[in-house]
């Protein structure tokens, strides 16, 4: 055939997609379907033999060779280059590493996240990548599931902003953005519903459930021009997620007219064959990814004779495959990828990757992140009065516990082992140390261990899962110890940086505990024992249960892993010279058994308390302390009363009465007094940061749509029911400051 429509750009993209398939064979068009590790084996087999149309975990030199392969082979296809650009490009050497999604959702700022974004976008595709797995849009539920620092934290208003917000970033100006990214929401849907907290347990999960709580983050992901959807490893009502059609055509296609591609996640559907065993070869396999509405089969080779033999015997047609393969060819031609493949810009590289403007909101946005959830006025430390400092703790000094998952030597890619660049990092004693002076000296012992790991043997392989025997939880230590505690009783006060490790966290590294590990109990409870001020701060993938014994500290900071430059910010933080406005993303609870703590309780229950024990958090969802303290007053209603398609507009006065400027994040929450189904008891609705100079007043405008008040009924359908409600204004899901009662008719 001559003519070779699919070249010629001036021609429609159905015109190009029709011309293209008509000249591809059944083994070229299921090529298009698999995604391969690009890692390593031999990418001459992958393309020419297997036709791969996607690969990940590949980038600069061998990304290039790749693409030239590519554009070598009979059709020319070129390839969509994706990797876990999760908060940042964790694994190009040196890139910019923001704080983790948890991290980032304590700034409660959507303008932040999407430069984040753009920064990682810009970055990543310097380096040939056209797609990030990226952004997580479950929701937090059981603090025990490894990947909670992966998300946006447990309210899906909150994460549908900051997942829009990302969403906007790496999309830049449009699908043809030579330094935009395909953004991924994932995992969908209910992956995040683990049982006891286990990794890709069976999700026990009603399709009204599905609706209330897990899909409008989703949902609207779809609305901020999302391209690509990951389905989750977890199963629901006995199907799994990659095999339901009701969730990817039904619900995604139909309902929300999705038109991008559907990726599954890691051999989701050789999982159907060798784990769940819901297929008894790969041909079901095969055939049942197909027919429920999936695109690209992620780290599935096996997939293309299982499908193979579908076609063969008839469990799957032609006309099934080439649907999918269509809508894969039009994304890569709306991207421009047949004039402009994308290769690695090593000049580009150079100017971008890791450049001082990068840093510099990846501090903006480490110094906005730090949650201030305790001081008795200790902080900020105050210049004259302290001579001497003791820095403590196995995360003082730590650069990879800053950065966390999905990044430098997490495990998940070989070429860094060893991390990222140690002067990319600023590490918390690198932030203590910068404001050393003639008068002030900072000193620095461990004190203790989290994990023992075995560099040579650490790491991710096919399975997801830790090579046996790699890790293992240290024991306290009397030689760490010893000189920590000796350091701290010399000190005018002490930092204990303390918290969790990447390798107990992530991906298949759920807990049973979310008790401090290794030797860091025994160290804060030494720590408390003796005379010297104690100021703990947490830097760790997700919440940890504090010991007793510093529910009393002289201050409490959570930074969760804060990235490159956390240790700048929180230094700054603790010396005054940046005021904490950060926000919990997440309730933090005092026990495991809590489990679960989010603030969404449905109602309906006898009493409120265990028998033995409270159900509050330790701290709730949207607290945050400042260096000064605010008064809330005036509240008014726009409309007292309000239809469904109306705009519900509420201000209240929000007074600096302290010493010092301050951010307040004033938050609006929602009560529907009487529901025709159980709900939560409050919703947040709306937000607004604002800085306010002391002595000095704000008036503050909150507003949402009525719509957004909606509940979904037992038939399954969101609807605003008519009745009183009642807005609840103050700073944080705990804290009432001022309400008043409206109505909807």
């Amino acid at each position: 055939m001559s003519d070779p429509k699919y070249l010629d750009a001036t021609r429609s993209i159905d015109e190009r997609v029709a011309d293209l398939l008509s000249r591809m064979t059944v083994r070229e068009k299921l090529g298009q379907m698999i995604q391969l590790d690009g890692t390593h084996g031999n990418l001459h087999e992958m393309l020419n033999s297997l036709h791969a149309g996607s690969l990940l975990h590949i980038q600069s030199a061998r990304a290039q060779e790749a693409i030239d392969l590519a554009s070598g082979t009979r059709l020319g296809i070129p390839l969509l280059l994706a990797d876990d650009c999760i908060h940042g490009h964790g694994f190009m050497k040196g890139a910019t590493v923001f704080p983790t999604q948890l991290g980032m959702a304590c700034s409660w700022d959507a303008e932040l996240v999407t430069r984040v974004g753009r920064i990682t976008a810009e970055e990543a595709s310097s380096t040939g990548l056209h797609w990030t797995f990226s952004p997580v849009l479950d929701v937090a539920r059981d603090l025990r599931w490894g990947r909670i620092g992966e998300t946006f934290g447990e309210d899906l208003y909150l994460a549908s902003i900051l997942g829009q917000a990302m969403i906007k970033g790496y999309n830049g100006t449009g699908l043809s953005d030579q330094t935009g990214l395909l953004s991924t929401a994932k995992h969908f849907a209910g992956y995040c519903e683990t049982q006891g907290g286990r990794d890709a347990s069976e999700a026990d999960l009603s399709r009204r459930k599905l609706r209330s709580w897990f899909f409008p983050p989703f949902e609207q992901a779809v609305k901020a021009g999302c391209m690509t959807f990951m389905t989750g490893y977890q199963a629901i009502d006995g199907v799994p997620s990659t095999a339901s059609s009701w969730l990817l055509k039904d619900v995604l296609r139909r309902e929300w007219g999705f038109r991008g591609v559907l990726v599954t996640d890691w051999d989701n559907v050789g999982r159907m064959h060798w784990e769940q065993q819901i297929c008894p070869t790969m041909k079901e396999a095969a055939t049942l990814a197909v027919k429920s509405g999936n695109d690209i089969m992620m780290a599935t080779p096996s997939f293309i004779d299982g499908a193979l033999e579908a076609l063969e015997t008839g469990a799957l047609v032609i006309g099934e495959i080439d649907e999918i393969v269509a809508r894969i060819l039009a994304l890569k031609f709306e991207m421009g990828l047949f004039e402009n493949p994308r290769c690695p810009d090593e000049v580009r590289q150079a100017t971008v990757v890791g450049c001082e403007a990068h840093r510099q909101t990846n501090l903006t946005l480490a110094r906005k992140s730090v949650v201030l959830l305790q001081n008795n006025g200790i902080l900020p430390l105050s210049p004259g009065r302290y001579h001497s400092i003791a820095v403590v703790g196995p995360n003082a000094d730590d650069p990879d516990a800053q950065l966390g998952d999905w990044a430098g030597a997490s495990g998940q890619v070989a070429w860094l082992r060893d991390g990222h660049p140690r002067d990319s990092v600023v590490t918390v004693l690198d932030g203590m140390r910068a404001y050393e002076n003639e008068s002030l000296k900072i000193h620095y012992q461990k004190g203790a261990d989290i994990v023992a790991i075995d560099r040579e043997r650490y790491g991710y392989f096919d399975t997801g899962a830790l090579v046996s025997g790699a890790m293992d939880i240290s024991s306290p230590d009397e030689s760490l110890l010893q000189p920590a505690i000796s350091l701290a009783e010399d000190c005018d006060v002490t930092i204990a940086v303390v918290g969790d490790h990447f390798a107990i966290a992530g991906e298949n590294c759920s807990t049973a505990t979310l008790d401090l590990q290794g030797g860091q109990i025994e160290l804060l409870n030494r720590l408390a024992r003796i005379d010297t001020p104690l100021v703990v701060v947490l830097v760790n993938t997700k919440p940890n249960v504090l010991p007793e014994s510093i529910h009393n500290a002289a201050a409490i900071l959570e930074v969760f892993n804060p990235g490159m430059q956390g240790g700048r910010a929180i230094a700054e933080t603790l010396f005054g010279d940046n005021l904490p406005e950060g926000r919990l993303p997440v309730s933090i609870p005092y026990h495991v058994g809590q489990q679960p703590i989010y603030y969404q309780q449905i109602r309906g229950q006898h009493g409120n308390r265990y028998a033995d024990f409270t159900q509050r958090p330790h701290f709730p969802f949207g607290f945050g302390l400042s260096y000064t303290s605010f008064e809330y007053s005036d509240v008014e209603l726009e409309a007292p009363q309000l239809s469904a398609t109306d705009q519900f507009r509420c201000s209240v006065t929000v007074k600096n009465t302290g010493k010092r400027p301050g951010t307040e994040t004033v938050q609006l929450y929602i009560h529907d007094r009487i529901t025709s189904v159980t709900w939560a008891e409050k919703e947040l609705k709306a937000f607004q940061r604002v800085a306010i100079q002391p002595g000095e007043s704000a008036r503050i405008t909150l507003s949402c749509p009525v719509q957004s008040f909606s509940i979904v009924n037992s038939a399954g359908e969101r609807v605003v029911e008519p009745g009183e409600f009642i807005a609840i204004i103050g700073s944080s899901s705990a804290d009432a400051k001022v309400s008043r009662s409206f109505r909807i008719v």
